[in-house]
């Protein structure tokens, strides 16, 4: 493969890397601030930042062990840009570091020097960086309690949002949910989630009174034949629909009086953000969720860190 003519290092817009040279040379950045200068032309305001940006980089990829350019993976991408947001850098800046690992990686990819892109699926950080709603735990106190003995189904109601809440159930899990898989003498569920994959989930001792209480009072009234061992029915018997689960999440919303938009990926949001909240361990949260992959996950530690900085800001003196 031909490869582009390096240009003196004179003519580089740029001063060398700050970092190591050893750094510098094993992830080829003084040829790639060459190709920027000579090949693309980019103003001096991009080649500095991207230089600055680009030592960032291969700083964080050897101190997660990856010593050269072929040794990053899409994993480790990922792991890079939670790492630009912890440092608290704007969206802005974060966009553009992405933009020089994408040109960067391009340019590697070009010259021959590795053979597949890493950075070819890495996302931009506007879905990343907005962390989804959640409920206060004084919020999930109103919601669970909104339900009352004059809701015809209060029983029900109580135990679908115990469960969502207390096990971080998808709304399609709340609803195939069957009567066999809720295993309440061991505290806990069977879900079948995303590809019908099983998984076990804890829940606390609400959930199981709520949901005994609804299978020993309601469930055998409303039960006509039709019910399929769906655990929760509506009131003609038939299983619950999705359509029937957020009318009846809208309901309780309003009456605990929670003006934020809730929907039931809300509840899923609340219950990892809650348990990471009091020192829940991230793997046991992703078992618990039914992620495949941690790095799903680990949003759910930058609600986390968003909600301690936030207290910190309004809470410390020099905050």
């Amino acid at each position: 493969m031909m490869r582009h003519a390096a240009a003196p290092r004179a003519r580089a817009a740029t001063p060398p890397v700050a970092l190591g040279d050893d750094i510098a040379r094993a992830f080829e950045l003084e040829r790639f601030q060459d190709f920027l200068h000579v090949e693309r032309g980019a103003a001096h305001a991009t080649n500095e930042a991207y230089a600055l940006d680009l030592a960032r980089f291969a700083t964080f990829m050897r101190v997660k062990g990856a010593t050269r350019p072929a040794g990053v993976t899409p994993a480790l991408l990922r792991d890079f840009v939670y790492h630009l947001k912890d440092l608290g850098l704007a969206p802005t800046s974060i966009r553009r570091n992405i933009s020089a690992v994408r040109t960067y990686f391009k340019f590697l990819v070009g010259e021959g020097e590795i053979a597949q892109d890493p950075s070819d699926r890495l996302e931009t950080p506007k879905r990343w960086l907005t962390l989804p709603d959640v409920l206060t735990v004084q919020e999930a106190e109103r919601l669970l309690a909104a339900p009352t003995l004059d809701d015809p189904l209060a029983f029900r109601d109580r135990a679908m949002l115990e469960l969502a809440y207390g096990a971080g159930l998808r709304v399609s899990e709340w609803i195939t949910l069957g009567v066999k898989d809720a295993m309440l003498d061991q505290g806990l569920v069977r879900v079948f989630g995303k590809g019908s994959k099983e998984r076990l989930v804890p829940i606390g001792r609400r959930a199981i009174g709520a949901v005994a209480v609804y299978l020993r009072e309601l469930r055998p009234r409303l039960e006509r034949g039709a019910g399929k061992g769906i655990l929760l029915l509506n009131a003609r018997g038939n299983p619950l629909t999705r359509m029937g689960a957020w009318k009846l999440l809208r309901k309780y919303v309003e009456r605990a009086g929670i003006t934020k938009r809730v929907t039931p990926h809300t509840l899923r949001h609340t219950f990892a953000t809650h348990l990471l909240e009091h020192g829940a361990d991230l793997r046991a949260v992703q078992e618990m969720l039914g992620h495949a992959d941690i790095s799903t996950t680990q949003i759910y530690t930058h609600v986390d860190r968003a909600y301690l900085r936030s207290v910190h800001k309004q809470y410390h003196p020099r905050g």
